[in-house]
């Protein structure tokens, strides 16, 4: 078999560069202050009871958080929220500072404001992939009041969904 076409980490990113999906903030309560990230990882899991999933490098800033929480919350990112997605995906970047507008919700979980919808979930259990962990969550609250239509990330940037 060609070297090319052999199992590699540029080989995994390459094929899932190919693959749209919808962007999601996670954010937690952490001690130093609410933390968050940018995640393509989201999944719905199981409808009864309602249960998602996302997975989070260990090396990330949030992930401390990540690890000691027993709630999260979940945000779907509309077409308008670009930047916030570019800022939640930034290392370093003061993620809830200006222009980030939030407010503790359900479970003291940090909510972003202006999302198309939100969830909050109780962690049940953060399962071990590679530099990764898939962190399962049973969903308690949710808002999907939010209007608009979904952000998409594909090919490395993100995009609006065309009709």
């Amino acid at each position: 078999m060609p070297s090319d076409l052999l199992a590699t980490p540029d080989l995994l990113r390459s094929v899932f560069r190919q693959h749209a999906a919808g962007v999601a903030v996670i954010t937690a309560r952490g001690d130093a202050g609410p933390v968050g990230f940018t995640a393509t990882s989201l999944t719905s899991v199981s409808a009864e009871p309602p249960m998602l999933s996302f997975g989070v490098g260990t090396g990330s800033s949030s992930w401390p958080a990540i690890e000691a929480t027993d709630h999260v919350g979940v945000h779907v990112l509309g077409e308008h929220q670009q930047e916030l997605a570019a800022t939640f995906a930034r290392s370093g970047a003061d993620r809830f500072a200006a222009p980030t507008a939030w407010r503790e919700g359900p479970e003291g979980v940090p909510l972003l404001d202006g999302v198309l919808a939100w969830l909050v979930a109780r962690v049940i259990a953060r399962v071990p992939a590679g530099d990764h962990r898939l962190v399962l969550a049973e969903v308690l609250h949710g808002d999907t009041t939010g209007t608009g239509r979904p952000l998409l990330y594909h090919q490395g940037r993100f995009h609006r969904l065309r009709d």
